[in-house]
């Protein structure tokens, strides 16, 4: 074996371990990693975009009216592995934080509304799981699901959250929104 073989064989050996150490790193991060930081100050977020759809029941909800609540709009779909993981956290949060100001509200992207109603009865949804109109530009900003917005009181995005979140993080950060004044 040549000298510059046994220095190349030398580098890429530590470098293939760092690789597979970053690789399991990232497979197994906390959540933190992903979902980390908080909320954004109050003086940084930015007002959402007001928006009225239909739940799947033919009621009318709009994210205007929900003032002076907090709110969570999450993007999600019945096929989705990670929404699945998700939903049964986001119903807790829902039945323990609605009489404290928190409103949940799911906005489907499936098109079988069928099995929307049956995974909604199978998961014990207590919040309304609304249906994007064709010409709504609500999902034009969703690269992936899920999808979370996290609303403060007056209706600004306080903070966004991709891929599947626990509740542990969502209940923290939305204590800090429950607390502001």
């Amino acid at each position: 074996m040549s000298e510059a073989r046994r220095k190349l064989d030398a580098l890429t050996k530590p470098l293939g371990v760092l690789v597979v150490i970053g690789v399991l790193f990232l497979a197994f991060a906390p959540e933190s990693i992903w979902h980390g930081g908080g909320v954004s100050p109050a003086s940084e977020r930015k007002a959402a975009a007001d928006f009225t759809l239909q739940d799947i029941d033919g009621k009318r909800w709009s994210l205007a009216e929900q003032r002076g609540r907090v709110v969570l709009v999450n993007y999600w779909a019945t096929w989705c592995p990670p929404c699945r993981q998700e939903t049964p956290g986001l119903v807790r949060l829902a039945n323990e934080y609605k009489a404290k100001g928190l409103e949940v509200v799911g906005i489907t992207l499936d098109e079988d509304l069928t099995a929307v109603s049956e995974f909604a009865a199978e998961y014990h949804i207590p919040y309304p799981i609304l249906i994007p109109s064709n010409a709504s530009n609500l999902t034009m900003m969703i690269e992936s699901i899920p999808v979370s917005l996290l609303h403060d009181r007056q209706g600004r995005v306080a903070k966004r959250y991709v891929g599947a979140v626990s509740d542990a993080t969502l209940k923290r950060d939305v204590d800090l929104l429950l607390g502001e004044q």
